[in-house]
Formats: C-alpha cells, sequence, structure tokens
C-alpha cells in the first residue's frame, strides 16, 4: 500500500503578471525547513551522540528520511543497527537515531560539511574518496521488465504526487515491481531526500534489498541517486530526465541498468540492457 506524505504545503499571497496585466491571487508552496539528523551510539561502553547532518527537506516521514540517510551514506548496513528513531518533543525539525549496543556507526568514510542544501546531496561530502559508498548488496541479473511497462511508469504515478499537483516544486521517487505497480512513493524538494525517504521506509519495513524492484525518478539521474540505489541493492533505474555522465559510469561498474529520458512511447538505455525484455 502506497503511503500518504502529511500535506507540506502552505499558501502566499502573490500577483500573477501576464501580458494583460497583473492580479492577486494566492498560490501554494512546498515546506521547505531543516532537519538535523543526530546519532546515538557506543564508543568502547561509552555512550556518545553526533550531529551527522542538517538537511533542508519538506516535513514529513522524517523517520524514514533519517533511516534511508545513513544506511544510503553508508553508516549503517542494516536495520538490525537501528535502536531507536525518535522525533524531539523538544527541538523542533530534529530526529535522534539510536544505534543498538553492538552496532558500530560507519562514519570514517561518510564526514561531511554540517549543512547539506535541498538540491544536492554531494555538495555537502568532505572529499571525492567519501562520495563512494559500499554497498552491502552486489547487483545480480534477476530483475527483468518489458519495454510496455516502463511505457507506462510515468502515467502510473499521474495523481499520485499530491503536493506536486499543488505546488508545482518538489521531487519524487517511486518504486515499481517488474509489472509496473506502484509499490511506494516519496515526495520532496530534496531529489535525494525523496530517495532516502523510499528507501528508508523500506529498510525499517525490513525489506531490503530492493532486487525484484525498479526505481523511477521524476527528474534527472545524478551520480548521488545512483549511489543510494545502488546502496539498496535496485537494479534498474529509471529517470523522466537525462543522467549525468558519471551516473552512467557508476550504474555500468556496478551492473546497474539505466535509463534516461522516459517517456510514453520512448526512453534512452544507457546500461544493463539485457533488462529490457525485447530489446
Amino acid at each position: 500500500m502506497v503511503k500518504t506524505q502529511p500535506v507540506s504545503v502552505i499558501r502566499r499571497p502573490i500577483k500573477r503578471v501576464t501580458a494583460t496585466g497583473s492580479a492577486e491571487k494566492e498560490d501554494f508552496l512546498a515546506v521547505e525547513e531543516p532537519l538535523e539528523i543526530r546519532l546515538a551510539y557506543q564508543n568502547s561502553g561509552k555512550s556518545e551522540w553526533r550531529n551527522i547532518s542538517v538537511t533542508m527537506r519538506t516535513p514529513g516521514f522524517d523517520r524514514e528520511l533519517a533511516a534511508g540517510f545513513l544506511l544510503t551514506e553508508g553508516i549503517i548496513k542494516s536495520v538490525n543497527a537501528i535502536k531507536n528513531i525518535e522525533i524531539s518533543v523538544f527541538e523542533e525539525n530534529q530526529v535522534l537515531v539510536t544505534l543498538s549496543e553492538s552496532s558500530e556507526p560507519n562514519l570514517n568514510t561518510s564526514e561531511r560539511n554540517f549543512y547539506t542544501t535541498s538540491s544536492c546531496g554531494v555538495c555537502g561530502k568532505a572529499s571525492i574518496d567519501a562520495i563512494k559508498s559500499v554497498s552491502s548488496y552486489s547487483l545480480q541479473n534477476t530483475f527483468e521488465v518489458s519495454r510496455e511497462v516502463l511505457f507506462t511508469l510515468g502515467s502510473r504515478i499521474s495523481g499520485q504526487q499530491n503536493i506536486f499537483q499543488e505546488t508545482g516544486g518538489l521531487h519524487a521517487a517511486s518504486l515499481f515491481d517488474a509489472a509496473g505497480d506502484l509499490i511506494n512513493i516519496c515526495e520532496d524538494v530534496g531529489r535525494h531526500n525523496a530517495l532516502d525517504k523510499l528507501i528508508g521506509t523500506a529498510l525499517l519495513e525490513n525489506q531490503l534489498p530492493l532486487t525484484s524492484k525498479m526505481l523511477l525518478l521524476s527528474g534527472r539521474a545524478s551520480f548521488e541517486l545512483i549511489q543510494k540505489a545502488l546502496m539498496a541493492g535496485i537494479e534498474l533505474v529509471a529517470a523522466i530526465g537525462a543522467p549525468s555522465s558519471l551516473a552512467v559510469q557508476l550504474a555500468e561498474e556496478n551492473n546497474m541498468t539505466l535509463v534516461g529520458f522516459l517517456k510514453n512511447d520512448r526512453f534512452n538505455v544507457y546500461t544493463g540492457y539485457h533488462r529490457i525484455i525485447g530489446l
């Protein structure tokens, strides 16, 4: 069942200008607020906590966002590492993830600048080497989909992007099975946040790896989105927009199928042709 994200929009009076004049109107804006992700864990028998990141996001699915972020950044390896996730009742826009006593977070390869914008999930990385997280899952060749199903994916999320329909200002990440049935969709002002929410939901429901599912991105396919999909074991990623050169390189190196410019009658396949039936 597709979960409904809380409506995170505000109304604002504006002036709409046309070639014939202007008029006072009311517009809907997607909410963008900071979320501070904190991590609590045991280090040599002592309790420690650390500020992991502040990400600009659309409120809703904050627990899932935090869990997905920790997994896709390589800080944790599985849901078993998580003991508890709490939304702070004292500090607005703050979430605390407590790890189990036996779990040690991998913080060496995921050091970040403290602030991450909604538009970029990579630019906060401390170094280029830290970008390449290591997935627990090695992609096999267990997933196949027909071109006819791929043609229908865009229409199948029509009506599901609730906040986008009101504001026109959000990205979406959607999960489908091989028959093209929609499993889940998450929206956010940040494309990487939308995907972290989607993967975090699957993580907390103990559904990883997502080897029998495919991912649809509402915009372009950038490097960090392919990296996050790899961390969840997704074998096929389709994007409405274009992939970057580094995204194609990463997909090819990891045996992932990458589709771009997906329309209802055409698409480009950049890597992993063998997973699409009929090519």
